[in-house]
Order: C-alpha cells, then structure tokens, then sequence
C-alpha cells in the first residue's frame, strides 16, 4: 500500500513540468500570432493612409498648387522683416533729418562726401534737346573743371535727367552716351524715356538724387528755363531750419475730363465736383527738401502719379505735415531782380 502512494505521487510530479512548458509554448505563439497581425492591421492602415492622401493630392492639386505649412510660416516671416525693415528706413530718414547721417555716405563718384550739399538740381531732359542742353551748359550750368568748382564752391550739384530709349542700345541711347562721355553731368535712369511717362521721371529723379548725394534740397528744373545759380543758393540757404519744405510758385488749375483733350487727366473725378486740382508748385522749377527727397525714395512704389508732373509731385506731399511755400521769386514767367529763374 505504501509503495502504490508513494509511485502514484511521483507520477502526479513528474507531469506538472511537462504540462507548464507546454502552456508557455502555447502561450508565446499565441503571442507571436497577435503581435503579426496588429503589425500587419498598422501596415495596412498606413498604405491606406497614404493612398488616400495621393487621391487627394491628385483631386485637389495639393501637390502641386497649395502651400505646406512650413512655406506658409516662411512667408509670414517674410512679411514681419519687411514691416521691421520699413520700419528702420523710416528711423534712418528721421535720424538723417536730424543730422545724424553716417560717415560712410558716398557721393555719386564713389568718394566718400565729408560735407553736406546746399543742393541737387536736377534739370529734365529729353532726346533731340541737344541744342537746349549746350545753352544751359553756357549760359548757367557750366561745365567740366567749372561744374565741379560749382559743386565744390557754392555745395550745388547740376545734372540733366534722362530716361533710356524703348529700343535699348539704338541710336537715341548711343547719343546719350557719347554725350555724357564728353560731359559727365547727365544722371541717366533705367525708366523709359517718353512723354506719358515724366511724371514717373521726376519720381525717379529723386530717388536715384537722394541715393546718390546727400544735400539739404532737391531741385527738379525744366531744360528750357534760365537759373539764376546764386539767387537760387540764396533761397534756399534762407529755409535750411525748415526740416520739410516744398517751395515753388504755387498754382492751381482746371481738371481736364474730356479723353479727346490734350491735358487729359485720367483719374479726374477724384478732384471733385469743381474739377480743380490741389494747390502745387508749377513744373518749371520747383525745390524739396531732404525729408522730403527720403520719403519719396522710401514710399516710391507706392506713391500715385498723374497727367502732370507738377501735380503728381504735389499730390505726394498732402496729409504730410510739410510746409508749402509760395515763392514768387521761383515764378519763371516774370523777371525782376533776385529772380530765380526765367522762361527762355
């Protein structure tokens, strides 16, 4: 009886081993088996994933046309720089105005300017006015060693302005060149030079004058006019402490909203019923000063123009705090003594 007990508990453990690997065997290839198939469940989501989102990109043209995230956040910060950057123009023209202005200020020639210019007269020009420009040269403007003791001298810098040829390099460009090769004392822009295009002229005039010199005026001057040199330097040497000047003789005059009529204006209904432009300084001849100059190179691309030059200046100066001088002495249609200018 005792041995019977006895190999019947022996037998009972010697089988529980046996059974408890099996259980683990069983155990981990279950867990073999969930682990493939949640594995393969993920990989089939994802290729599905992703051929939804080529079905999309393809249906709505995401992949070609529309901006990711990251773009998006490029452009943002791309337009925050610009905001800061028109910002610290606007400080550096303030500071310049102030007279703080840096010792790296190069003049027009690549030297670098020690002195600040009375002022930059910038005489408008066209082809074929050769003639007109050789009698300025005589009779006021002067010219090689003369023109640079002008500026040296008195602080005056004279130059004609001109635009290039719609036909790049032909013959109305050459001339231009050859002259200026002889005589140094054109400022030559990148814009088209025509008619419907001088007020855009002026515009660039000084901003190319303001990039190029620093002065404490900018003159704009028709090339068939006569300037007196020192009656002009007296002038505006009497309006040096008036930090934003615009000086000329002042006008005003007749929209013209008739499309047939030589004085066309374009956009004559936002001049009002009474059809009258604003007060401005007449084309002739007509000085800014150099806050003045600053903001028109700093706002140029947004600044209007209209059928007139003159009017297109003056338009760029209302609702600035800026000081609008009548000065009959600029008013080239009559002469008397002390005159800045006449008509010729």
């Amino acid at each position: 009886m005792r041995s019977r007990g006895s190999s019947n508990r022996l037998s009972n453990s010697g089988g529980s081993p046996f059974r408890s690997r099996i259980s683990a065997l069983l155990l981990a290839m279950f867990a073999t088996m969930a682990t493939v198939y949640v594995a393969g469940r993920m990989w089939q989501e994802a290729e599905s994933r992703v051929y939804l989102i080529k079905e999309l990109d393809g249906r709505t043209g995401q992949g070609h046309s529309s901006v990711s995230v990251s773009e998006t956040l490029k452009i943002v910060s791309c337009k925050e720089q610009l905001k800061k950057l028109s910002a610290i123009q606007m400080d550096l023209a303030a500071a310049k105005q102030e007279g703080y202005v840096s010792k790296e200020d190069s003049g027009n020639d690549g030297t670098r300017s020690k002195k600040r210019l009375l002022g930059v007269i910038g005489i408008i020009t066209t082809f074929g006015r050769k003639k007109n420009r050789d009698a300025i040269r005589k009779a006021w403007m002067q010219s090689g060693a003369a023109l640079r003791k002008l500026e040296e001298e008195k602080g005056i810098v004279v130059r004609f302005v001109i635009g290039r040829s719609a036909n790049r390099g032909d013959s109305l460009d050459r001339e231009i060149n050859d002259e200026h090769s002889q005589t140094n004392d054109f400022i030559i822009l990148d814009d088209v030079e025509a008619p419907e295009e001088r007020s855009k002229k002026i515009k660039f005039f000084f901003v190319r004058a303001v990039e190029s010199w620093d002065a404490e005026f900018y003159v704009k001057v028709n090339d068939d006019v006569y300037v007196n040199i020192d009656a002009l330097g007296a002038k505006l040497s009497a309006h040096l402490d008036t930090p934003r000047i615009y000086m000329g003789c002042m006008k005003s005059g007749e929209v013209f909203s008739d499309p047939t009529h030589k004085w066309h204006e374009h956009d004559w209904w936002k001049f009002g019923d009474g059809k009258s432009y604003f007060r401005h300084a007449s084309g002739e001849i007509f000085a800014i000063s150099r806050a003045l100059a600053q903001f028109i190179s700093i706002n140029k691309s947004l600044l209007q123009v209209y059928a007139h030059d003159d009017v297109s200046a003056g338009s760029w100066f209302i609702g600035l705090d800026v000081q609008h001088v009548h000065e009959g002495k600029f008013c080239c249609n009559t002469w008397s003594t002390g005159s800045v200018c006449a008509a010729v």
